[in-house]
């Protein structure tokens, strides 16, 4: 795969190869993100780009935390604190 090229076509069109589509899992109508970055072009899924961020974020996420659960608490105490002042 590393070694594929392929030709800028007209108005900057560029054709993913059926090797890498078929990889990638890609199908017609799938969205791609872009970036540049070092001088490269790179094109990732949504998929893939969630799974770097989950990647990048698990040393500062504690597994025994359930940050949903913390939300839905202060929720409700703020509830129960507008029901109180009436």
């Amino acid at each position: 795969m590393a070694g594929d090229f392929v030709t800028l076509g007209e108005n900057g069109r560029v054709v993913i190869p059926a090797s890498v589509r078929q990889t990638l899992q890609l199908k017609k109508g799938d969205r791609l993100g872009m970036v540049v970055k070092n001088g490269e072009l790179r094109l990732s899924t949504p998929q893939a780009r969630l799974a770097r961020i989950r990647e990048i974020m698990k040393p500062y996420i504690d597994p025994s935390r359930s940050l949903a659960d913390e939300l839905i608490a202060e929720r409700r105490e703020e509830q129960r604190r507008e029901d109180e002042r009436g």
